[in-house]
C-alpha cells in the first residue's frame, strides 16, 4: 500500500472521530460530560501536528490535523455557548 493513501485513511479516521461528539453536543445542548482541558490540550496538540506537517511538507499531515482542529474548535465554540456556571 502506498504509504500516502496509508496517512490519509488514517487522517480521515481520526479527523472525524469527534464528529458524532460534536452532533451529540449540538443536537443536545449539553457540555457536562466535556472536559475543557481535554478539548485545550487536544486542540494545542493537533495545531502543532499542522505545524509539523507544513515544516514536512506532508499534505495528509496537515490536512487531516488541520480539519481536525476545525472539529474541536467548533467543539469548543460550543462548549463556551452551552456550558452552565
Amino acid at each position: 500500500m502506498d504509504v500516502n493513501i496509508l496517512g490519509i485513511i488514517a487522517g480521515i479516521l481520526t479527523s472525524v472521530s469527534m464528529i458524532p461528539q460534536l452532533v451529540k453536543v449540538i443536537r443536545e445542548k449539553d457540555v457536562k460530560d466535556i472536559s475543557l482541558l481535554m478539548l485545550l490540550v487536544l486542540i494545542s496538540g493537533l495545531s502543532l501536528w499542522v505545524w509539523y506537517g507544513l515544516e514536512k511538507d506532508e499534505l495528509p499531515i496537515i490536512l487531516s490535523n488541520a480539519f481536525a482542529v476545525l472539529v474541536n474548535l467548533s467543539l469548543l465554540t460550543c462548549y463556551m455557548i452551552y456550558h452552565k456556571k
